[in-house]
């Protein structure tokens, strides 16, 4: 169809609101174009009446001059050359007047048919599509609630074989009503251009011929301009017969296909449970309580949007927030008067709600697609191929393997046994090779007898992360106010980055040496909380500086964690999940005494896990450059003070030398006066040995 939209017919068995909402706007569109045509018809109207009025006026015109002769005027007399000039002009408008005879015959046959037709044949039949529609959907309502309110401890086998029955007949009469309703309103589209069209056309070609008979002389672009049209209704004429052909196979086709749907609880042979799911919408009853004991369970239609749970009503425009799935947790729960019940709660369990799904598939569907979205799946590039891996990953992480190289090749499918790469790009490490640590068992990797951490302790800012503390000391908590008396060390650091994690779990590690401890981890910490079915994790955020690693609380900006960045040993994100990122930190003390313990921290990002890969490197970077530039100023330092002492050494000498000379220049000049209190003119000679004495003095300065 030319620039117009059809309704999809594929869509209405599913009747979703969507596809409600865009038949309204088909109906508002059938509705204008019915005002239109109306008005159309009632301007084609007068044209026809005033055509017949012009061909009646004309006939009467033509025959008062044939009348003139007979008239008796008193003041006139016989004028035979007006009344032959009148004559004459009598059998001109006579003929004309035959030709809008002819003219107001064919307006009738082109025009008004045409365009009446469309407003009695095609306007009536969609609005008695839509009555026809409207009973069927409330006839199918009524079915699926009644079909919805069969009991459960009092299951009658006729009452449910009935109540099922009525809902495939309703919901097959609503499914084929529906389907020739959108036809209709797809095919009024082209009704529409061929009733506003063809009456033109008819009208323009009245009006040729009508000219024709009165004239030779016709304009041939005009022609050539109508049989355009002309083809170009022709041409619509036949693609609405193709589109017309192609709609009834799509319905008899869509007929077929759609037998199993027609029944509330298919059968779960012929449509299995799709697990791998992180998109779902379709009709749920959900329970709301109306007092302390009573509840009433309302029909909406409900979609996955991301990460949030929606619900929209058959009426509104849009759907509305249920609440937010991230992080969520859901299970089948036993309702006490319906079947197929599922209760979603929320992430810090203060909101719950109850759904009911039309069948034990439909119920187990959107089971697993919430599971999915509560562990954000969906922000992969291919998230249903995620789930499936994801899956099957956690079915197959219960399952121990003889060794390490075994069990990493499990986690990456398809790829030969061959020494793992060592990432540069967004890893960090200190040791060896990881062609090392493959023939190395768990045991050597993991320190044994060691549990996992799957939560935070809160908040220890000012210790030590994993130091050793006794039994009675506690972490202390920075001031939220950001008041302290002594200066941060992480103020002056001239990096600082901030990124969303979740924190999974940590654990402690006997090798330090490589990357692959931290994909072991990974895969250790995943599969624990598989098996536990542990979903929640605690959002914090990490702070990477030039100094140490923090883990903030977003809300009340206590540090949970330090991390000391020289302890951070190695550090590296996962070779197929880029959002799992982890670290090993080395601290002093351990289990025993003098021997460092090594703990492995995993946490999970959203998508960023090479980028703080990334910044812990370009931090470690900047605090050895920093460390560097310190060394070398210091050096430097020592090198100023050293000339500096040297300097003021030779300034000393010089002054005391200068005073000497000074001294010695006033006891000589003092120690001759003449008889009148002069004092006495040195002679040359004594001037030369004075001279002398000054090149001498110089001489020693120099040498000095």
């Amino acid at each position: 169809m030319l620039g117009t939209d059809k309704l999809p017919i594929e869509e209405t068995l599913e009747d979703s609101p969507q596809t409600r909402s865009l038949l309204g706007v088909f109906e508002e569109d059938a509705a204008a174009i019915s005002s239109y045509s109306n008005k159309l018809f009632h301007a084609m109207r007068r044209i026809y009446d005033a055509q017949n009025e012009l061909s009646a006026a004309t006939h009467l015109t033509s025959k008062l001059l044939k009348e003139y002769e007979k008239q008796r005027f008193p003041l006139g007399g016989d004028d035979e050359v007006m009344t032959s000039t009148l004559q004459q002009f009598s059998k001109v408008i006579d003929e004309l007047s035959s030709c809008q005879a002819v003219l107001s015959t064919q307006l009738a046959d082109a025009m008004m048919f045409s365009i009446g037709q469309f407003k009695e044949r095609d306007l009536k039949e969609i609005l008695t599509l839509k009555e026809v529609f409207q009973i069927a959907s409330n006839d199918h309502d009524v079915a699926i609630n009644r079909y919805s309110r069969l009991s459960k401890r009092r299951e009658n086998e006729k009452t449910k074989f009935e109540a099922t029955e009525d809902v495939y007949t309703a919901r097959k009469k609503q499914h084929q009503t529906m389907m020739h309703y959108f036809c209709a309103l797809n095919t009024i589209q082209y009704k529409k251009k061929i009733a506003i069209l063809e009456p033109l056309l008819g009208y323009m070609q009245a009006q040729i011929n009508f000219f024709k008979m009165g004239s030779e002389n016709l304009n041939s672009q005009l022609e050539e301009f109508l049989s355009n049209i002309s083809s170009s209704v022709q041409s619509v004429r036949r693609e609405m017969d193709n589109d017309m052909e192609n709609t009834q196979q799509t319905i008899q086709d869509m007929e077929a296909a759609s037998e199993p749907l027609y029944l509330p609880d298919p059968d779960p042979k012929k449509l299995p449970v799709n697990r791998n799911l992180t998109r779902k919408a379709g009709y749920l009853n959900i329970r709301n309580k109306t007092g302390l004991v009573s509840s009433s369970w309302d029909r909406h239609y409900f979609f996955t949007q991301g990460g949030n749970l929606m619900s929209q009503a058959r009426g509104d425009v849009a759907g509305g927030l249920v609440m937010d799935i991230d992080n969520c947790s859901v299970m089948a729960i036993d309702s006490e008067d319906r079947r197929y019940c599922f209760q979603i709660t929320s992430f810090d369990g203060k909101k719950a709600v109850i759904l009911q799904a039309e069948s034990k598939k439909d119920c187990e569907e959107w089971i697993s697609t919430i599971n999915n979205i509560s562990k954000r799946i969906y922000l992969t590039d291919n998230p249903e191929e995620t789930a499936a891996r994801v899956n099957q990953s956690a079915l197959e992480a219960v399952t121990p393997s003889p060794s390490f190289q075994q069990r990493h090749e499990s986690m990456r499918p398809g790829v030969p046994s061959r020494p793992h790469a060592r990432r540069t790009s967004s890893t960090g490490s200190i040791g060896s090779d990881s062609s090392a640590l493959t023939a190395l068992s768990l045991d050597s990797i993991v320190a044994p007898d060691t549990p996992i951490q799957f939560d935070i302790i809160s908040p220890v800012s000012e210790d030590q992360a994993g130091q050793p503390r006794t039994p009675g000391q506690t972490g202390r908590r920075t001031n939220p106010f950001g008041e302290s008396g002594e200066k941060s060390e992480s103020e002056d650091s001239i990096l600082h980055q901030l990124f969303i994690v979740r924190f999974l779990g940590s654990m402690e590690v006997k090798s330090d040496e490589n990357t692959e401890v931290v994909y072991e981890t990974m895969r250790q910490i995943l599969a624990a909380r598989a098996i536990h079915n542990i979903f929640r994790m605690t959002e914090s955020h990490l702070l990477v500086t030039c100094d140490c690693l923090k883990l903030i609380d977003p809300q009340t900006q206590v540090t949970r964690l330090r991390f000391p960045l020289a302890n951070v040993i190695v550090y590296g994100t996962h070779q197929e999940n880029k959002r799992l990122f982890g670290f090993v930190l080395r601290t002093a003390g351990g289990r025993a005494e003098g021997r460092p313990l090594s703990v492995c921290y995993i946490f999970e990002s959203n998508n960023e896990g090479e980028k703080i890969c990334d910044s812990v490197g370009l931090a470690k970077q900047i605090a050895l450059h920093a460390e560097l530039d310190r060394k070398v100023l210091e050096k430097q330092k020592e090198i100023e003070k050293v000339k500096e002492k040297k300097q003021k050494e030779i300034s000393k000498q010089k002054q005391i030398e200068k005073d000497l000379e000074e001294q010695s220049r006033l006891i000589a000049a003092s120690s001759r006066p003449n008889a009148e209190g002069q004092f006495v003119v040195l002679s040359s000679s004594q001037s030369e040995d004075s001279d002398v004495g000054d090149e001498g003095k110089k001489k020693r300065e120099s040498e000095a």
